[in-house]
């Protein structure tokens, strides 16, 4: 009977002492808190240079560069035939507008691309472009007649006969003067 006893009292010594500690907890953090808040100095926003590029000056330079593509584009239309491309960097995630004459190569980044036919065509009546693209990596000087790509291209859907590189992507847009 001793032994019950002094087991329930024990229980009952731990359960205060656990209630008491808590309440001590409680109490020591709010006496030894202080009320104060500190805060750091305001930083002066219009002091601060951005990171990225400014919006404003690449408007001007775009537009001023917008009219000499325009014009250059004029001029392309008026004299030869050629196909405009879109490619993409997929590190820098820049992509830049392409044109390139019918047999006569043009290199984006380290690849040499060559248009050797470029047409219309009418599917499900939708008139797609069309072009026989080939494509050579000039930074593997392995085998010149070794193409990365050598194929045909669709500005619909470029999926149907994909152009597959690491780094850079190309899709064709339109094919002018044909």
């Amino acid at each position: 009977m001793l032994c019950k006893k002094n087991i329930k009292h024990g229980n009952k010594d731990r359960i205060l002492f656990f209630i008491s500690f808590i309440i001590f907890l409680n109490i020591s953090t709010k006496i030894f808190s202080e009320e104060k808040i500190s805060s750091s100095p305001l930083i002066n926003m219009d002091q601060i240079k951005p990171s990225f590029e400014e919006v404003e000056d690449q408007e001007d330079n775009m537009s001023s560069n917008q009219n000499i593509k325009q014009k250059e584009k004029k001029n392309l239309a008026a004299n030869s035939s050629h196909a405009v491309l879109i490619g993409l960097d997929k590190i820098t995630a820049k992509s830049s507008q392409i044109v390139v004459s019918l047999k006569e190569p043009q290199t984006f980044g380290p690849l040499e691309i060559k248009i050797l036919k470029c047409g219309k065509i009418k599917v499900n009546n939708k008139v797609d472009d069309v072009a026989y693209m080939q494509v050579k990596d000039l930074t593997k000087n392995e085998n010149e007649k070794v193409f990365i790509f050598n194929g045909w291209t669709f500005s619909s859907d470029p999926s149907l006969t994909p152009f597959d590189h690491a780094i850079y992507d190309l899709q064709l847009l339109n094919c002018y003067n044909i």
